[in-house]
């Protein structure tokens, strides 16, 4: 990315027409902008390496490669200084609130107009933190809850993807080749992430995984422990 640019951001989305449409709100509002696109985790992680310093992301929740929460973890684990905005059709309060809590500086509904789009970007670029006016942030996730994405934020950016690949079934072998490690790497990251989410079992971490999104993380922690 050149350094002439005032601005860099990068856009993730899977939807072409879609990151099209919010390239052109975002160029209209930046007199000078680099905009980087990625229609998929991977070429997103890939535009964040090769690239320099970004000064905004705005994410989908759901794009190839990632689920749920899977992706804003990931980046705030791999990059904690960049803004992260979260840019999603799904604008349920509970959504909303979990992606605060999980470190996005802001939420943008996909159904929000271009000028409150610009201005809810330039809010975040100011150091604010933007949400739906409407969404009451105060009302925080129960005790387990909070206790378990605790946990997850604990979670190095590499343990991150193996629970990422864990929860899409693949062995550690097949792990071990597209993270370009060992099998004994993943092993010790398997371990790491049992051991930081305090389950007992692969399966056991896919479930509380799978739970970010289902929201029913207290029923996963009286399991956990119960053995």
């Amino acid at each position: 990315m050149s350094e002439a640019c005032s601005h860099r951001l990068v856009i993730a989305d899977d939807h072409p027409l879609f990151r099209g449409a919010l390239r052109e709100a975002v160029s209209g509002f930046f007199g000078r902008a680099e905009i980087g696109e990625a229609g998929t985790f991977e070429e997103m992680t890939d535009l964040l390496e090769r690239g320099g310093e970004v000064d905004l992301i705005l994410l989908d929740l759901r794009m190839p490669g990632a689920r749920g929460f899977s992706g804003l973890m990931y980046l705030r684990a791999q990059y904690p200084a960049v803004p992260i905005v979260v840019v999603s059709a799904n604008d349920d309060p509970a959504v909303i609130r979990r992606c605060m809590e999980f470190g996005a500086s802001g939420f943008i509904p996909k159904t929000l107009g271009a000028d409150p789009l610009r201005a809810a970007i330039a809010a975040v670029l100011r150091g604010e933190v933007w949400t739906p006016p409407d969404v009451d942030l105060s009302r925080g996730s129960d005790v387990e809850s909070a206790a378990m994405i605790a946990r997850l934020a604990t979670l190095t950016p590499q343990q991150v993807r193996v629970l990422m690949m864990l929860s899409g079934g693949l062995l550690n072998k097949q792990i071990a080749y597209e993270l370009g490690v060992s099998e004994a790497t993943v092993k010790a990251h398997v371990s790491a992430v049992l051991q930081k989410l305090g389950v007992d079992s692969r399966t056991q971490a896919v479930i509380a995984a799978g739970r970010i999104e289902a929201g029913q993380w207290p029923q996963l922690a009286r399991r956990s422990e119960s053995g």
